[in-house]
């Protein structure tokens, strides 16, 4: 990739000032690739702070449409956009703030066929959906290809975000912690409700953990689940371990 111009220099100036990236970590963002799923509450901010950071291809996939319901915690629709599929929503928002990102909008459900096609190109992967069999979906490409994972979600005032890097391999999987097949109770923003910020916290932090890891920066919550309660806005750290019988991972799965 050529050098930076200058309105580049300036307009990532508080990065590069940074001694910990630089030009040279600001220099890995422009060249890397990353895909988020659901481009609603937590994708939201995930999508801006990508694409402010200036990581150079955002993949969107969402197969749903801004309602006035998501306005009170997406902030990456308008009222204007009613009706839109979200991901090229988000897309335009992104547009409006940095148009040199390239931004693909995928408005379709993210299924395993597709996720294979998806994660095999890309860096790093955002899931920002809100139910398991999505996740298990995404943990199981992820995976495969050896892509490391920002996990995150939100719900009431709770929130929880982990970092699943299967470049380590002795490092736990999504499914090391929720095993596939396991029946857990799902819960629904439009039953149970979700305090607005909440979302805005647990996606920033997603979009956090994967610049870093896109940049070469710090340590990532690898092996471990961050969880907050945003009523009393307290986190508590769970340390997670590498389960050897998980059946995405473990053993023969992770050799394969």
């Amino acid at each position: 990739m050529p050098a930076m111009n200058d309105e580049q220099l300036l307009r990532y100036s508080r990065h590069i000032l940074l001694d910990d990236l630089g030009i040279e970590g600001q220099t890995r963002l422009l060249q890397s690739r990353a895909l988020v799923i659901g481009a609603g509450g937590l994708g939201s901010p995930v999508a801006l702070y990508l694409g402010t950071a200036g990581v150079g291809r955002i993949t969107l996939v969402d197969h749903d449409t801004v309602d006035l319901t998501n306005l009170q915690r997406q902030i990456a629709h308008r009222l204007s956009r009613l009706g839109q599929p979200k991901a090229e929503s988000a897309r335009q928002s992104i547009a409006a703030l940095n148009p040199d990102i390239e931004v693909r909008a995928m408005c379709r459900r993210a299924d395993a066929a597709s996720l294979d096609a998806w994660v095999a190109e890309t860096d790093v992967v955002l899931d920002c959906s809100d139910n398991f069999a999505t996740r298990h979906a995404v943990n199981a490409a992820c995976v495969r290809h050896r892509k490391p994972l920002v996990s995150g979600a939100a719900i009431g005032f709770d929130g929880q975000i982990s970092v699943y890097d299967s470049r380590d391999p002795e490092a736990p999987c999504y499914g090391c912690l929720f095993p596939p097949g396991t029946a857990f109770e799902e819960a629904a923003c439009a039953t149970m409700g979700v305090f607005a910020p909440l979302v805005g916290i647990i996606g920033t932090m997603q979009a956090a953990e994967a610049l870093k890891l896109l940049a070469g920066v710090g340590h990532s919550l690898a092996g471990r689940l961050l969880m907050l309660d945003g009523r009393a806005m307290h986190f508590d750290e769970v340390r997670i371990a590498r389960q050897p019988a998980c059946p995405v991972c473990g053993g023969e799965a992770r050799r394969s």
